[in-house]
């Protein structure tokens, strides 16, 4: 099987150009992106990041979006439409997020799926082993988080406890596939607003990542339009670790982030599902493509003993590689 047909078969629809070309270098989301989130919730009538998630399945219509896989007539974007930019497609609506207000509070995330009769979405597909995936990442790419809330089958309200580390703008992804035969992938998004003092970090390109006692190094490059292989190498104490365990059907787990404005995507390892009680490495390969030129943030779950770490990287797909060569105080 070619690259691209893998990127077809793991990336559900997510390998797609995500529309207009990336723009200036920044180390964290621009301010207009911010605004144009923030101001995306309010049309919606959900108002703000901290309200709670409705239980009476009402909704306000008022931004719906064209689909994430297209729609007919629109033209060159077509089914090449960016996922994780609209809180709404294909009639499926993400509600407003319900979480603590401030970081460092204890407290819940929750929200829901409604559908396009305004109803809670209350059947999924399974999907790598769980009905839907939650992706969470401040605007500057810090503290990532991919974690697995419990549904209530009775109100469809997804949720799970939560704290937030730190304080700014977070990008809050439902990735998930309604219950259904032809069913498509969807991943919806929404602002949330954590108060408290705020530093951006940046994210300068970075191949090398060192997390609990391990090393991941990244080969590969990315691509504008064109699907690329990445390798990931895990060792640890300079030793090839090869006791990579199956997490969520797969060795590991890769989300690429576009900077600037966070389009999403979520590809898996090339190569077959592993079993239960098979082990893996030291070496995971994915078929990856970068939609336009531009930064992309990336985070690589894996397993080793019971236990999920995240690598991070940050890697420069095409022409956008000579608009970034500035540096920017903090790090990733």
């Amino acid at each position: 099987m070619n690259a691209g047909a893998r990127l077809a078969l793991y990336g559900a629809g997510l390998v797609a150009a995500f529309g207009a070309a990336f723009g200036v270098a920044a180390a964290v989301a621009p301010d207009a992106v911010v605004t144009a989130w923030n101001e995306e919730d309010k049309v919606d009538g959900h108002g703000g990041g901290h309200t709670t998630a409705p239980t009476d399945g009402t909704a306000s219509d008022g931004a719906q979006s064209e689909s994430a896989h297209g729609a007919p007539g629109d033209g060159a974007h077509g089914a090449h439409a960016p996922q994780g930019v609209t809180l709404s497609a294909d009639g499926y609506t993400l509600t407003a997020v319900a979480a603590p207000s401030g970081a460092g509070e204890q407290g819940e995330l929750s929200f829901q799926i409604l559908d396009s009769a305004g109803e809670p979405l209350t059947s999924y597909a399974i999907e790598h082993e769980k009905e839907l995936h939650l992706i969470v990442v401040r605007s500057d790419g810090a503290h990532f988080r991919h974690v697995h809330p419990e549904l209530d089958a009775h109100t469809g309200a997804w949720s799970i406890p939560w704290s937030w580390e730190a304080a700014g703008t977070y990008r809050v992804y439902a990735d998930f596939t309604p219950a259904g035969d032809g069913a498509q992938g969807l991943t919806l998004a929404r602002s949330v607003e954590v108060a408290g003092d705020y530093t951006p970090v940046s994210a300068e390109p970075s191949r090398v990542d060192e997390v609990g006692g391990y090393t991941v190094e990244l080969a590969g490059d990315l691509a504008p339009g064109a699907a690329q292989e990445l390798t990931l190498s895990i060792t640890r104490d300079g030793e090839p670790v090869t006791a990579l365990e199956p997490y969520l059907g797969a060795f590991g787990h890769l989300v690429a982030l576009r900077q600037g404005d966070l389009a999403y995507l979520h590809v898996h390892p090339e190569g077959a599902e592993p079993g239960a009680d098979d082990l893996g490495g030291p070496e995971i390969a994915f078929a990856a493509e970068a939609p336009t030129a531009g930064r992309y943030l990336l985070y690589l779950d894996f397993q080793v003993g019971g236990r999920v770490h995240t690598a991070e990287f940050v890697l420069d797909a095409g022409a956008a590689a000579a608009g970034h060569g500035h540096a920017h105080s903090g790090g990733h």
